[in-house]
């Protein structure tokens, strides 16, 4: 028998207590590019976009962009854009299709499609989640990594782009000549302060093409600070499975969150905009403290886990802080790291703590170790590096801090403590593999530590290597009680 897929037309076979769109799709306008369309946008962006769509103002339809792949545009695409948002907690679960994505388009097939999309009047905000690394840029020396092959393609021809920068920037530039304002560019990835990191990308881009570009997209854009939040594990065949028999129809592009989502955004626009703040959204004039304490916090934590437990056989978060040692090591680390918080007024810190706990003890979200683990080398230079250097400035330990990052560098043996062995998902994975210690691992990082930082690694790196991540974290527990 041939599989019922989800779509418009099979919307009314769908369970009563499934909220669907109620809007008219066919008189949304797409107001929204967003070019990374992964699980976490459609979990968390294009949620709000579908809050906006449902209260009336049809002019938040979202365009999604892949920059590499068509799998999400061909799980999508079958099913009219539409997709399950599957909210879950130990409570119980809520289920919404959400209909704000009208289109996907892939970028390597169609590049001038996506150029389309960004120049197109009806284009007033362009979101992004490529993750730390899709931004291509030189941690050491700033700027953009001209020595990346689709960097330099970039630089040389933006007749056919390849980066998010060189999509943005003729993009703006068809704007500039058609006499319409630029759009409002708003970076959704945990870098610090992503939005001047965003800007400086696309200036560099554009002032290699057309210096005058530059100077325009300078004084007339905007690249918000923004700093998101909430947990989305990765959509398994067995999740489309089980929703597929709970709702009669199979959901190919479905996603799974928590309840908590949070989303943070500098309040400089450039063009029209939802009213953000009427569907949560935080606006503020300094996002770099709600980022760091997010960074640090919620992101620092979950690498420690994702390297510790997934060293010790863990698959999933909750099995990790399930266990007291595992939980009195996050605790561990949160006291580190919130020393060097200069938190926002509306943020209780110990509440916050207390609130992640929670979520990362959720066992509906079945989170994976392995999942957080990819791309470790993009991550940790904010989320552990950063707060180890300021601590050694204050002369403070770092034990808890330099245990995770330790971590991170025995994963990259590729066996676990169990003698499993898995492949590194890194973009410099090569690099890594090379790496003959402590201090090439570092300098991968661009981590700028002192020698008590770096021989405090040293020990835990080789502790680890003699035994296994638990009895590492027990150690580090006896010492701190």
């Amino acid at each position: 028998m041939p599989v019922v897929r989800l779509s418009a037309a099979t919307l009314d076979r769908l369970p009563a207590n499934v909220a669907v769109p109620r809007y008219d799709r066919d008189a949304v306008r797409r107001g929204v590019v967003h070019l990374g369309i992964g699980a976490f946008h459609r979990a968390h962006q294009a949620a709000i976009f579908e809050a906006a769509l449902a209260s009336g103002d049809l002019r938040w339809g979202v365009t999604g962009v892949s920059l590499r792949s068509a799998g999400v545009r061909d799980q999508m695409a079958p099913q009219d854009g539409l997709y399950t948002l599957l909210v879950r907690d130990g409570e119980g679960e809520r289920t919404q299709v959400i209909g704000a994505v009208r289109e996907v388009l892939v970028a390597p097939e169609d590049p001038a499609a996506v150029v389309a999309a960004l120049a197109s009047p009806d284009t007033h905000l362009v979101t992004l989640t490529i993750t730390e690394k899709g931004y291509k840029l030189d941690r050491a020396g700033g700027g953009l990594l001209r020595d990346d092959p689709d960097v330099a393609h970039d630089l040389a021809s933006l007749e056919a782009p390849r980066t998010a920068a060189g999509f943005l920037v003729p993009g703006l530039a068809a704007r500039r000549a058609a006499g319409l304002a630029p759009f409002t560019a708003l970076s959704c990835d945990n870098l610090p302060d992503n939005g001047a990191l965003l800007r400086d990308a696309v200036l560099a881009m554009a002032q290699a093409h057309d210096p005058a570009l530059a100077e325009w997209i300078a004084a007339e854009g905007a690249f918000p600070a923004t700093m998101v939040d909430r947990i989305v594990p990765a959509t398994t065949d067995a999740d489309v499975a089980v929703l597929a028999a709970r709702l009669g129809v199979q959901d190919r592009a479905m996603v799974k969150t928590e309840p908590f989502l949070q989303w943070v955004v500098e309040n400089r626009f450039c063009g029209p905009r939802p009213d953000l703040a009427a569907f949560g959204v935080q606006l503020t004039d300094a996002v770099a403290p709600w980022e760091d304490a997010k960074l640090r916090l919620l992101n620092g934590a979950h690498s420690a886990i994702a390297y510790l437990g997934g060293l010790a056989g863990d698959t999933y978060v909750h099995e990790f802080v399930g266990r007291p040692e595992g939980r009195a090591l996050v605790e561990a680390l949160w006291e580190e790291a919130a020393e060097t918080l200069d938190p926002p007024a509306g943020l209780d810190v110990p509440a916050y703590r207390r609130a992640l706990m929670a979520r990362f003890a959720n066992p509906a979200l079945q989170h994976r170790t392995r999942q957080i683990a990819m791309d470790g080398s993009q991550k940790l230079p904010q989320r552990l590096i950063a707060p180890m250097a300021e601590r050694r400035a204050r002369g403070l330990p770092v034990e808890a801090l330099a245990l995770a990052v330790a971590a991170w560098m025995r994963w990259q043996a590729g066996v676990t403590d169990l003698g499993e062995h898995f492949t590194i998902d890194d973009p410099i994975a090569a690099r890594l593999a090379e790496a003959g210690g402590v201090d090439d691992y570092l300098a991968l990082l661009g981590a700028d530590l002192d020698r008590r930082a770096r021989g405090t690694i040293a020990e835990h790196f080789a502790a680890l290597e003699r035994g296994s991540a638990r009895a590492a974290i027990e150690r580090l527990i006896g010492v701190r009680a």
